[in-house]
């Protein structure tokens, strides 16, 4: 996923592709008498990679970009009972998932394997999916009605602000130069979007997609352009850790609101509120705190992991944690024999952990000397990463991990092989 094809590129990178490792989180929200509370922090993505862009359907089910097997499909996850559903499973990524007024169906942008980057309609109903439209490259979008259309459009390298009736299939262009964050203004029918100054400075606008009017609101917070409406009409705004209220009607001064470090998340992005103004979905990224050198912190090596590499199958074996060790065996086979096995083992030596391992071949020939191993020390251990000098371990889900070994070729160059291992 990652000419037309030179700026699609940069404008995903730029824009999609910069929270490499994001989540989901949900929060409660209060804001009764003139408060503002968050409470009931959850992880509602909980998976390695890109987890992005949350919409609501309504008070019990948020949309949002989902990352499975390197694939990033739509996601509905349902508030009450914890569930996910995955929506999409096309060759193609999807992003930006929205609801589309009184349909039983989403719209997301897809960016296929060719590089064609479209918006679609996913019908919910029996799977089928369409290009919505086919003129324009959409890279953010809201609904006014089924009908109509406001998209933020690429163009060259930068995005203007279209209006598009899908009845009469014309798209009329706006205005140039405006962000990601497109919004419904509560108890309006305008809608708010980000203007790019020529000073590298944004304020807050609002369209009349009617009259066509259009009227500044507020500046943003510097450098920073996701937010979204509270029921009351307050804006909230992201910055690091920290939430900014500011209410239009009011003030022009942001108001710092809540601060998220103590859940130790950081690099706030992305805002979504639920229709009741109740719960308070934001995308960001987990802090990578560095952990003791204990085997009790990587336990969750410990299983039986299959993949693929090296034209084959590989298979290792992790123990539990005991006397202060952790063991394993691995084996690859290919055309239906083995090739080669390794012993394994992760032991505690004087306050930390080595990696260290011995291969043999398929007819248990030792490969290295008698009392030869190769050894991995170790440099750090995060919630869920260990890394070694020369082999890493990165838990992606709860039952798929990836391992990275740096392996030296004979040219004397290192290569990282990547092994993806699934329980």
């Amino acid at each position: 996923m990652k000419t037309y094809a030179t700026l699609l590129v940069f404008f995903l990178t730029s824009t999609l592709f910069s929270q490499p490792n994001t989540d989901v989180f949900l929060f409660d929200l209060n804001t009764e008498n003139a408060t503002f509370h968050l409470s009931n922090f959850k992880n509602i993505s909980d998976s390695g990679g890109y987890d992005n862009q949350p919409s609501f359907i309504d008070n019990a089910t948020i949309l949002y970009a989902g990352t499975r097997n390197g694939q990033t499909d739509i996601v509905q996850y349902n508030i009450k009972s914890g569930s996910k559903t995955w929506l999409s499973s096309t060759q193609g990524g999807e992003y930006s998932p929205l609801k589309i007024p009184n349909q039983n169906a989403v719209s997301a942008i897809r960016l296929n394997p060719d590089g064609k980057q479209r918006l679609y309609r996913y019908n919910l109903k029996n799977g089928t999916n369409a290009v919505i439209l086919d003129t324009l490259v959409v890279g953010y979008h809201v609904w006014l009605d089924q009908n109509t259309l406001i998209s933020s459009v690429l163009e060259a390298d930068y995005l203007s602000l279209y209006q598009s009736d899908l009845k009469t299939h014309k798209n009329k262009k706006i205005i140039a130069h405006v962000g990601r964050s497109l919004q419904h203004i509560p108890n309006s029918k305008l809608i708010s979007f980000n203007s790019k100054n020529a000073n590298g400075s944004s304020e807050i606008k609002s369209l009349n997609p009617i009259s066509g009017e259009i009227k500044t609101i507020a500046p943003t917070l510097l450098n920073m352009e996701d937010m979204c409406w509270l029921p009351d009409g307050s804006i909230l705004m992201a910055k690091e850790d920290k939430l900014f209220k500011l209410n239009p009607k009011h003030t022009s001064e942001w108001m710092e609101v809540a601060s998220l470090k103590s859940y130790g998340i950081k690099n706030l992005s992305r805002l979504a509120v639920s229709p009741d103004g109740k719960k308070l979905a934001i995308v960001a990224e987990l802090n990578d705190q560095e952990l003791a050198p204990k085997l009790e912190n990587i336990q969750w090596i410990a299983g039986n992991w299959k993949g693929e590499a090296f034209g084959g199958q590989t298979e290792e074996n992790w123990s539990e944690p005991s006397g202060g060790s952790m063991m394993a065996t691995f084996k690859l086979i290919a055309d239906g024999k083995v090739v080669f096995y390794e012993i394994e083992i992760i032991r505690e030596v004087e306050n930390t952990l080595v990696l260290q391992l011995k291969h043999f071949g398929n007819d248990l020939k030792g490969w290295e000397e008698k009392d030869q191993t190769i050894d991995f020390p170790l440099k750090e251990i995060t919630e869920n990463k260990v890394v070694f000098e020369g082999m890493t371990f990165e838990k992606t889900t709860t039952n798929e991990m990836n391992i990275y070994v740096d392996i030296r070729q004979e040219n004397g160059s290192v290569e990282t092989v990547k092994f993806n291992y699934k329980k």
